[in-house]
């Protein structure tokens, strides 16, 4: 991180410039924008990436049971709560499942810890990893063994001796509690095991009814099964190379770890360094006959590799007292504005942006107003005739399909060996149409309705007369007919596989998927009842069609929301007196909302369908419980998610048909693609994805979800100093903003850098802002060049003042740079080179976090 000294000098650097700036924007500076947004479209650094391999990590890797293995995470620098991906060669196979009380054999088990080892430099301490909250076989932190010749020296300290002595690996936390249940026995001075904690929740020698609880390693305040992000089992490929992406957990998540906690040392602030390891196992522990041991005892536990992990501090590190302002709508912005941040902390007007997320129309409203208010982030217009706002185009991004599916073939069928060689693994490719995505839209497969309620509406009457309605995406003929061949050969079903996990509330984003899927005639044609070519029907609840609709009323598409519209009920058949039977289940608690789109690409890195858990009478009053994550190589979710978020957590993305006929993922390039092919909306200065359009219909790359992001507010409001604040918002956001990186400040993953021309827009909508002074006329897009400026040199209009129009036909080719060849009149000046406007907020003293700071309860930045 940049010491106290570099920011100061910084700080100076900006502070010496501004004035000049100002001066040259207020004076129409001829040429400043090619300097100011010298940017690339390369994404996501990858330099912190690192391989470590047994036979330099393992001191006894020619006794190791992997001793070629070779293991590359992908980032192990500027870490906060995210995905990333471990790729490894070299692993032994076959891969077996865990079966009979076994782990299985020749697998990987992947922990986080946050300790160095105090006797082992260069490894982490076993007793600080998050291991054993899924209790399952060789995966627990502790274990009978079936004789002390079995128990390794370094265990010894961890072993309660006897006829079958107890090893049990402690975990003690970063706050310095220690979770154990070996001790030594005061009465009898010999090392036992305890289970019961007493009236003062300590740990008491008493086997049998304890008085208040007993202590469980595993699961413990520290970390549970819904809590843990360790991976018990990971399968490799026949080839020995595997892939599978890990959760990164900081102290916000795991308080247990620390990582990220901010650490100060000679005023310099970083965050706390944790760890990673990889503990592979063979095809027996020591004694056994099977691997059925913890992956914690020294005889596993000696033969890991590991990488030492670098996180970001947690926490905005702005100055007490500093200003909050507040920023609301798109859900897209969220992980922009969080890592900017840090660099807008300690500018000249010293505001900490606390980012609301909801509803964009209402956001729209609210910055309309003459008086002060949030900040708007919308990608669509307000659609009032005399709309008072001005427009800025400050980010591009894109709605993600992301989606975890592992491979369970169906043994039914004679399955090729090269098929067969893969099962378990993850599905790295999904195609989806518009009407595909009706249909999990709309919970028209079987599978994602409660089991037991009427299912007429979806043309399923009785075993005997099940309808055309497939159980779930995987076994319908359209998805089988456009996706890979080895789909065929599945048996995957779960009510995960029937819908998307989806967000409560209304946004732009679930417009432009309904606009999607209303766009494609096909699509429109099943939302209004009428059969597929396979004879797959709409649940009747979400029909466009009002003679077709249980309701008796049309559903309106496209809409701004994701409603679960079917009233299905599974009826109650529960008898407390016997116990026996079952509660009552809605749609709604059978396939519950997530509660914004960052939670639905974690569910997915998690593998957490959100699948119902059974009926719990040892609840009072008796529920419906909740089933959890599932394990590697039976994991089905899909999501809506917005493609930072599905970056961030390292999520597999679905291609979609695009108007041009092709099915296409998020990417820089293929967001850049569909800029290209945007035309003005009902308001010239603000632009869409037209899925109807000719240009949308020529750009063969473009990702079909791409969404631009304004920043609007109305100038007349009367705050000047406000409208000052959000004026230098903007300029950050389409300048310094738009460079991608992990770094603080820049861009992250998941966005597209704006072309020259949108930038040129939002300078001069923030100087509109600013000033209180609307443009003489308004700030359209469409007369100035898209992708690339015409000449070297470009107008930045003062206050008012519009750059000449010259026409421009969009096309599908990629957007440009940001940048234009240099003149005698722009020289390189080195950092002045990417110097900012007036009022643009400068760098924050200390690092960076993705979650924000807010006192709302909205939903918010996480």
């Amino acid at each position: 991180m940049a010491s106290h000294a570099l920011i100061k000098d910084r700080m100076i650097l900006r502070s010496g410039i501004s004035g000049l700036v100002v001066a040259l924007l207020v004076g129409s500076a001829t040429g400043l924008v090619a300097d100011l947004f010298q940017t690339t479209q390369a994404h996501a650094s990858t330099s912190s990436a690192q391989t470590v391999s047994a036979t330099t990590f393992d001191h006894d890797a020619s006794n190791s049971p992997m001793p070629d293995l070779a293991v590359t995470v992908s980032q192990t620098a500027d870490l906060g709560s995210q995905g990333v991906t471990i790729n490894w060669t070299g692993a032994e196979s076959p891969t077996l499942r865990p079966q009979s009380g076994t782990g299985g054999e020749n697998f990987l088990q992947i922990a986080q810890c946050w300790k160095e080892d105090p006797n082992w430099p260069g490894h982490p301490d076993r007793t600080s990893c998050q291991y054993g909250g899924f209790e399952t076989a060789a995966a627990t932190r502790e274990n009978f063994l079936s004789s002390m010749t079995h128990v390794n020296a370094q265990d010894t300290q961890f072993t309660a001796p006897g006829f079958m002595p107890m090893t049990s690996i402690p975990f003690i936390s970063n706050t310095g509690v220690e979770v154990s249940d070996i001790a030594v026995n005061p009465a009898t001075t010999l090392r036992q095991q305890y289970y019961c904690l007493d009236s003062s929740n300590r740990p008491v020698f008493i086997q049998g009814n304890c008085p208040t609880g007993s202590i469980n390693v595993n699961s413990n305040q520290f970390f549970t099964k819904y809590t843990t992000n360790e991976i018990p089992w990971v399968p490799s490929s026949s080839d020995g190379s595997g892939s599978v992406k890990f959760e990164m957990q900081t102290v916000l998540e795991s308080p247990g770890l620390g990582c990220g906690a901010p650490v100060t040392s000679n005023g310099t602030t970083t965050g706390q360094s944790c760890w990673l390891v990889i503990i592979p196992r063979g095809t027996s522990d020591i004694g056994e006959s099977y691997v059925t041991k913890s992956g914690l005892f020294w005889d596993a536990w000696k033969h890991h590799v590991a990488f030492k992990l670098d996180f970001k501090p947690v926490g905005v590190r702005c100055q007490i007292g500093s200003s909050e302002k507040q920023i609301s709508g798109s859900e897209l912005m969220s992980q922009a504005v969080a890592q900017w941040q840090p660099e807008l902390c300690l500018g000249s007007t010293g505001a900490t942006f606390v980012v609301s997320t909801g509803d964009e129309s209402a956001a729209l409203t609210s910055a309309s107003g003459s008086t002060a208010s949030p900040l708007a982030m919308t990608s669509r217009p307000s659609g009032k005739t005399n709309d008072p706002l001005v427009y800025a185009p400050i980010a591009i991004s894109s709605i993600a399909l992301t989606f975890s599916i592992d491979r369970q073939i169906d043994e039914n069928q004679t399955v090729p060996s090269q098929v067969r060689a893969q099962n378990g693994l993850p599905f790295d490719n999904l195609k989806l149409t518009p009407r595909l995505v009706a249909k999990l839209l709309t919970n028209s497969y079987i599978q994602s309705l409660p089991f037991g309620a009427s299912l007429t509406q979806v043309g399923y009457v009785d075993e005997a007369h099940p309808g055309h309605n497939a159980t779930n995406l995987t076994h319908d003929p359209e998805f089988l007919a456009i996706n890979d061949p080895e789909w065929q050969y599945m048996k995957l079903n779960g009510p995960a596989l029937g819908d998307f996990l989806i967000p409560q509330g209304r946004s732009d984003l679930a417009y432009q998927l309904w606009a999607y899927v209303m766009s494609d005639s096909k699509a429109a044609a099943f939302m209004a009842g009428q059969p597929d070519d396979w004879g797959m029907v709409v649940n009747s609840w979400y029909s466009t069609d009002a003679t077709v609709n249980g309701s008796g009323t049309a559903m309106t598409l496209p809409r701004s929301n994701f409603p679960k519209a079917d009233p299905i009920e599974k009826p109650s058949t529960y008898n407390a007196t016997t116990l026996q039977g079952t509660g009552a289940l809605n749609l709604v608690q059978f396939r519950p909302y997530v509660h914004d789109l960052q939670e639905s690409a974690l569910q997915v890195l998690r593998g957490d369908g959100k699948a119902l858990g059974g009926w719990d009478t040892t609840k009072i009053p008796a529920a419906w419980g909740k089933s959890g994550r599932s394990f590697l190589g039976t994991r089905q979710v899909m999501s809506v998610t917005t493609a930072p978020a599905s970056a961030r957590y390292q999520n597999v993305n679905a291609q979609l048909l695009n108007p041009a006929g092709e099915y296409v993922s998020p990417t820089t390039e293929s967001m850049s693609a569909a800029v290209a092919a945007m035309t003005p909306t009902s308001n010239a200065a603000v632009y869409g994805f037209d899925f109807t359009s000719s240009p949308a219909k020529a750009a063969t790359t473009a990702y079909p979800l791409t969404m631009p992001v304004y920043a609007a507010l109305n100038p007349k409001q009367s705050d000047a100093k406000l409208r000052e604040i959000y004026a230098a918002f903007i300029r950050y956001a389409a300048s310094e903003g738009q460079t991608p990186g992990t770094d603080i400040g820049q861009l992250p993953e998941g966005y597209a850098p704006l072309p020259a021309s949108w930038v040129n827009q939002s300078l001069q909508a923030a100087s509109a802002i600013q000033s209180g002074v609307l443009p003489a006329t308004p700030i359209n897009l469409g007369s100035i060049p898209q992708g690339s400026y015409s000449s070297g040199t470009t107008s930045v209009s003062a206050p008012g003042v519009i750059a000449p129009e010259t026409t421009v036909a969009a096309s599908g080719a990629v957007a440009g740079a940001l940048t234009s060849g240099e003149t005698p009149e722009d020289p390189s000046v080195g950092p002045l080179s990417v110097a900012v406007p007036a009022g643009v907020l400068s760098g924050c003293a200390v690092a960076f976090t993705i979650p924000m700071i807010s006192r709302r309860r909205l939903r918010l930045t996480p």
